[in-house]
């Protein structure tokens, strides 16, 4: 995504500063202030309320999966997506300046982390210990001083985190598998890319319900097949505290200007309930990269 040089502008992002939602938000919005949250909840409320003018949202890993919470999370806020960013991941193994990597004796970070660097670590005799977050442990491990006790510590994070808490990095991508990536959406007030440009690939994004009916959501989905158009990710989901119904979150390869689009939507509405498109936005070039699209 191509973004205004405006310094005066806020992107949200949950997370400790160093976190690779930080990296992904200076990466989009090089210009922009980034503005940490404790929550997705309070990232996405900052843009509702007019205070960030975009936030950074994780919707799913590589390796780990989807971000469970973010399906809850989307259908309570009548913000839109705008669009998409992949982060490579790349764990670092962080430790106080002049230390050495056969000092270490045990390194601490997000749950996630340490499994993604598992055998790394086995293979060096380090002690793991889960930590709530990835760049909150390199802050910390900032924070404890030099004394002895802590050059025996390492912290798992981003090369951001090293940087921003003078830590130094012993071990670039640390982590058992290359190509660990975190798919994140770009949330704003207001719609964008509602004109198709031809030369475009757009993807659209949009959640539903199907309706008590046999075979509803085969039929809801047809449209897409009949008229030619990927779907590229269905996740379902369950709402609203009860059991009574899944609800889903639909990624398409195409703008809704589109005739084949109108006319998939048109059989989707028909099929379905609470259809609300959540955005139509252009595809990033990661997806080119890795034959996405």
């Amino acid at each position: 995504m191509t973004q205004e040089n405006d310094g005066s502008r806020r992107v949200a992002y949950q997370g400790t500063a160093g976190a690779y939602s930080h990296l992904s938000c200076r990466k989009v919005f090089p210009d922009w202030e980034a503005v940490a949250c404790e929550d997705f909840l309070s990232a996405l409320d900052l843009v509702s309320n007019g205070f960030a003018d975009r936030a950074m949202i994780p919707l799913e890993n590589s390796t780990a999966g989807r971000v469970e919470e973010i399906y809850r999370l989307i259908p309570r806020t009548q913000l839109h997506v705008i669009g998409e960013h992949f982060e490579p991941v790349n764990h670092c193994l962080l430790a106080l300046p002049g230390v050495k990597l056969t000092e270490i004796e045990e390194v601490a970070s997000h749950p996630q982390a340490l499994a993604q660097c598992h055998q790394r670590i086995i293979n060096l005799g380090m002690k793991p210990i889960a930590m709530l977050d990835t760049a909150m442990e390199a802050e910390k491990l900032s924070q404890a001083g030099n004394e002895s006790q802590n050059r025996n510590r390492a912290a798992i994070a981003s090369k951001l985190a090293a940087e921003l808490y003078s830590l130094e990095v012993l071990h670039e991508n640390f982590q058992d598998v290359m190509g660990n990536t975190t798919r994140f959406l770009v949330f704003s007030r207001e719609p964008q890319h509602q004109e198709y440009l031809p030369e475009e690939t757009y993807i659209t994004s949009m959640l539903f319900a199907v309706r008590n009916i046999p075979a509803a959501l085969y039929k809801a989905l047809g449209g897409f097949a009949t008229n030619g158009i990927n779907m590229i990710k269905l996740e379902s989901y369950m709402d609203g505290g009860t059991m009574e119904a899944s609800h889903f979150h639909l990624d398409v390869l195409a703008h809704p200007q589109q005739p084949a689009m109108v006319h998939a939507l048109e059989e989707l509405e028909h099929f379905s309930r609470d259809l609300r498109l959540l955005g139509c936005y252009p595809a990033h070039e990661y997806r080119n990269r890795s034959a996405f699209v």
